[in-house]
């Protein structure tokens, strides 16, 4: 009886993170930074953004010479009520690193930490400066 009891305690809990209506409140104009798996809703807006993964990252190690600085992928996620976006943004200026959504403007401003040759980045080490902008 006791482990059932344990189990559905835990299972509530569990059940009521991914949905939170109670992600911390941004203004738009502001950077944020989140850490993988983190989320915030932006004021105002009914949008929640959550930053979801790192999906590649080859940007030119700080302590190597190369020819081209690389890229990093970010994944990030907008919902806004019942729909959900994924949007795929990049470091590299050349390629996306903005998107409009319901009236925003999403940027990625930069990932951290910066990659050495001699130290790999775990996933969950990444942090992800965004801002969104009206």
């Amino acid at each position: 009886m006791r482990a059932s009891v344990l189990l559905l305690c835990l299972l509530a809990a569990t059940a009521c993170d991914e949905k939170a209506p109670t992600a911390p409140v941004v203004p738009t104009n502001q950077q944020f930074t989140l850490a993988p798996g983190e989320a915030v809703a932006i004021d105002g807006t009914g949008l929640r953004v959550e930053f979801m993964r790192v999906m590649g990252d080859s940007r030119c190690p700080a302590d190597a010479l190369c020819i081209w600085i690389g890229d990093a992928t970010v994944l990030v996620r907008v919902r806004e009520s019942a729909q959900t976006s994924d949007y795929d943004l990049h470091t590299n200026n050349s390629l996306q690193s903005t998107v409009d959504h319901a009236g925003v403007r999403l940027s990625l401003l930069q990932l951290q930490p910066y990659p050495f040759s001699n130290r790999p980045i775990q996933p969950s080490d990444y942090r992800a400066t965004l801002e969104v902008r009206r």
